[in-house]
């Protein structure tokens, strides 16, 4: 009943008599350009076009950082994972680095009245300092910084260990069979990728990626024991879908928050044998559609249960694409004529807009007229955003750079953000029209993946709206600019988002 009130009194004359479920849907290094919804025509997206077709489609929604652990960091905690040591991109056995004493997306949501659950990949880190300790229940964990459920995968597919985690344990372990796992020396006599490679049954390393075997593929990291634990990769979409649906059935009478994050398309791309070769573009084509069917499965659960009016489905991506990440999948060779960038310029890593600016799609029946908005939305934003639909403040001190764009994200703002702070390693600022990238040392492009980093000792000023693929430089026309926008960042980087202190343009 508290929750009712809060939103009648939050909405008045609101259609909706009840507050919205939400469905949070992140895929894995999914690009701006890979599916139909956003111009792709070697690939066919059925069901992401569909929550498209019947909802807002973003052409300026942004994740927070080119890599998967800081932009998940920021989403959930309202805070750029810049501002906190040790944000970058994990092993499989670190620790917990959300503290849980912070108010958190599903945190703030399971005191509105929700039921708070988590489905997919989480790469968020378990446990206390040193790690969890893979034979007894985890924690902290998901469970503890606001998910009242919780089934996950620790890190990615592609490092060890790789078992399932449900609500702090590990699915079907053996306890006579206990886990060990080392990120820095090889331990127990499981085969790896480099010693071994005549057992490599499914994709063989391109860059790395060659240390302990698991169902013939070579991972990141040392793992023994727990074999009857040990996860198929092209079972895996299966089983989280799965679980999601299931979530939402046993949900379906209470507001819940689903935060569903498939694993697709990152690699090890290892699609179930029914989606192999469907795409004609190799694993990476065929996970992408795996993925689509996966989000399918979530919207005809919600169309069977009749609940799709009133659920808020939030669909996007951790960060942009990835074509050769590590493993030799013909994902390159196979690529063709699709451009998983679309128009845009980098990828994962870089600070080209590629790396951050991502598929953003708000589907909401009951509230959400559809269209396309121009609207410039961030990830960090969906906490304030949230509190806002449910009535909820957010406490002081607490998700700093997370600013309320509820009526961007409904379609009654067709303006959102002033501002967007794109991370990889270094910053850029995009201010309206403009963006401007710091300058930086080191090397202009990732040799191992062919992504351009946006790395240059001098800085680089952009107009996107005459040139969204960043290919005129016009710093040296306009130094005032640039000395502006160079002002603006460091104000951001020093204090909070939209700051007082933070010069305007």
């Amino acid at each position: 009943m508290a929750v009712a009130l809060l939103w009648c009194s939050a909405w008045a004359g609101a259609q909706p008599a009840a507050p919205p479920n939400i469905v949070l849907i992140n895929m894995d290094d999914l690009g701006y350009g890979d599916t139909s919804a956003y111009g792709a025509t070697t690939i066919k997206t059925p069901q992401i076009d569909r929550i498209a077709r019947e909802g807002l489609r973003f052409t300026n929604g942004y994740a927070t950082s080119a890599t998967c652990t800081p932009s998940r960091f920021s989403m959930l905690t309202g805070k750029y994972a810049w501002r906190q040591e040790g944000t970058g991109v994990l092993p499989g056995n670190a620790a917990l680095i959300i503290d849980p004493a912070r108010t958190t997306l599903p945190a703030l949501l399971r005191s509105a009245g929700y039921h708070t659950g988590v489905v997919g990949k989480w790469h968020l880190g378990l446990g206390g300092a040193g790690g969890p300790d893979w034979n007894q229940r985890i924690s902290p964990g998901p469970n503890e910084i606001g998910f009242a459920y919780s089934f996950i995968m620790a890190a990615t597919g592609d490092r060890v260990p790789t078992v399932y985690v449900e609500d702090g344990r590990v699915v079907g372990l053996d306890p006579k069979d206990p886990i060990r796992v080392d990120y820095e020396k090889p331990i127990g006599d499981w085969p790896t990728g480099k010693a071994n490679p005549e057992l490599l049954t499914t994709q063989r390393p391109s860059h790395g990626h060659d240390q302990t075997i698991v169902n013939g593929v070579s991972r990141i990291g040392y793992m023994t024991g727990g074999k009857a634990a040990l996860w198929r990769d092209q079972d895996m979409a299966d089983t989280f879908t799965r679980k999601a649906v299931s979530y939402i059935e046993q949900h379906q009478r209470e507001p819940f928050f689903l935060y569903f994050a498939t694993h697709d398309p990152h690699v090890p791309r290892v699609p179930h044998e029914r989606f192999v070769g469907k795409s004609g573009m190799g694993p990476r084509g065929d996970a992408i559609l795996q993925s689509d069917w996966s989000i399918g499965q979530l919207l005809d659960t919600l169309d069977r249960l009749k609940l799709a009016g009133n659920t808020l489905v939030i669909f996007t991506s951790d960060n942009g694409p990835v074509v050769d990440d590590g493993y030799v999948d013909q994902a390159v060779e196979k690529l063709g004529t699709h451009k998983p960038w679309g128009p845009l310029r980098g990828g994962k890593y870089s600070r080209f807009e590629a790396g951050t600016r991502v598929p953003f799609v708000v589907r909401w029946p009951a509230r959400v007229r559809p269209g396309v908005s121009d609207a410039l939305v961030s990830q960090v934003d969906l906490l304030a955003s949230m509190a806002a639909l449910v009535g909820k403040a957010v406490p002081s001190g607490e998700a700093p750079d997370s600013v309320n764009q509820l009526k961007a994200l409904l379609g009654e703002d067709p303006k959102g953000r002033d501002h967007i702070v794109e991370h990889a390693g270094r910053f850029a600022l995009r201010d309206g029209r403009w963006k401007y990238i710091e300058p930086s040392e080191g090397p202009r492009r990732n040799e191992q993946t062919n992504t351009e980093l946006a790395n240059d000792p001098a800085p680089q000023l952009y107009d996107l709206d005459a040139d969204i693929g960043e290919t005129k430089n016009l710093a040296a026309q306009q130094p005032e600019r640039v000395k502006a926008m160079a002002a603006r960042l460091v104000a951001i980087r020093q204090g909070r988002a939209g700051s007082p202190g933070a010069p305007k343009l």
